[in-house]
C-alpha cells in the first residue's frame, strides 16, 4: 500500500512539476494569453506577467524532490537516503503540504491572492489538492 501511494505522489508532484516547467519556458495553457494565465495559477493582485522563469524553475526543482522523496522509502530505493533524512523530509512536506491546503480557506491569503478565478479555483481544486499530498505523505509515515 505504501509503495502505491509513493507512485501515486511521485507521478502526481511530477505532473504539476512539468506543468510549472512548461509555464517556465512560456507556455499558456490553460489560458490564451498570459494576463489571464496569472490571474488563474498565479492570483496575486496587481501582476499582469508571469513570475520570472528562473523563479518559476526553482519551483519546479522544488517540486520534483518533493515528487522523488516518497520513492525513497519504497523496497527498491531504500537505500536512497538515511531513514531520518527521509521520514524527516517526508514530515516536514506533510506540515507543508496540509498548511498551504489549509491556508486556501483563508480569508488572510485571497486577501492577498484575491483575483478570480485564482480564488476560485483555489477553493476548489489546489488546496484541496494539497491537502490530499499532504495526507499521502502523513500515510507514508504512519504505514512504515
Amino acid at each position: 500500500m505504501s509503495t502505491a501511494i509513493a507512485i501515486l505522489l511521485f507521478l502526481v508532484l511530477s505532473g504539476i512539476a512539468g506543468l510549472h516547467a512548461y509555464w517556465a519556458f512560456g507556455g499558456l495553457w490553460p489560458c490564451d494569453d498570459e494576463e489571464t494565465l496569472v490571474r488563474t495559477v498565479v492570483g496575486t493582485k496587481h501582476r499582469t506577467v508571469m513570475p520570472p522563469a528562473w523563479l518559476t524553475l526553482v519551483v519546479v526543482a522544488l517540486l520534483f524532490a518533493a515528487a522523488i522523496l516518497p520513492l525513497s522509502v519504497t523496497p527498491v530505493f531504500a537505500d536512497m537516503l538515511p531513514p531520518v533524512l527521509a521520514y524527516g523530509g517526508l514530515a516536514g512536506l506533510a506540515a507543508v503540504f496540509v498548511a498551504r491546503g489549509l491556508v486556501a480557506f483563508t480569508t488572510a491569503f485571497h486577501q492577498r491572492h484575491g483575483t478570480e478565478p485564482f480564488v476560485t479555483l483555489d477553493r476548489r481544486i489546489y488546496g484541496p489538492l494539497c491537502l490530499v499530498i499532504g495526507a499521502g505523505y502523513l500515510a507514508l509515515l504512519v504505514l512504515e
